[in-house]
């Protein structure tokens, strides 16, 4: 396996750490805290719908990650490592940003979050000519 690929599995295994750290914990912090939910029904309730929003929705959403804000086949092109490497830089500070909202109590978007390091991705594209400005749709 080639270590760019194995980055690339880490680093997603991080962001869903993430995921699971902060999103999770705001949305049963309080059925848990309440004792309305034990923790093991949350675990069981959110494995289940992550796993129905994933099936149901996950095309939708990774469509618009990987083409709808960035032309990455574009890039791709051009320089097909560049593409890895990006999006592992977009993995990695969307999750670094997420650890240090989290630590600190701040509100968080991880979708937000990863939206905008691929639009960042972008945008350094765009500035190293490898795509043009008006090739990025940040404001869909």
């Amino acid at each position: 396996m080639d270590l760019i690929v194995i980055a690339l599995i880490l680093a997603g295994l991080y962001m869903a750490w993430n995921i699971g750290a902060n999103d999770l914990a705001n949305a049963m912090g309080t059925s848990v805290g309440t004792g309305a939910l034990s923790l093991k029904q949350v675990i069981v309730i959110a494995a289940l719908f992550e796993f129905l929003g994933a099936v149901l929705f996950g095309k939708r959403v990774t469509e618009t990650i990987a083409n709808g804000i960035v032309p990455i086949d574009k890039i791709g092109s051009i320089h097909p490592n560049l593409v890895a490497l990006g999006m592992l830089a977009a993995i990695l500070a969307a999750g670094f940003w997420v650890t240090l909202t989290t630590f600190y109590n701040l509100p968080v978007s991880t979708s937000h979050s990863i939206v905008g390091s691929v639009l960042g991705f972008g945008l350094i594209a765009a500035y190293n000519g490898t795509i043009s400005f008006s090739d990025i749709h940040g404001g869909n």
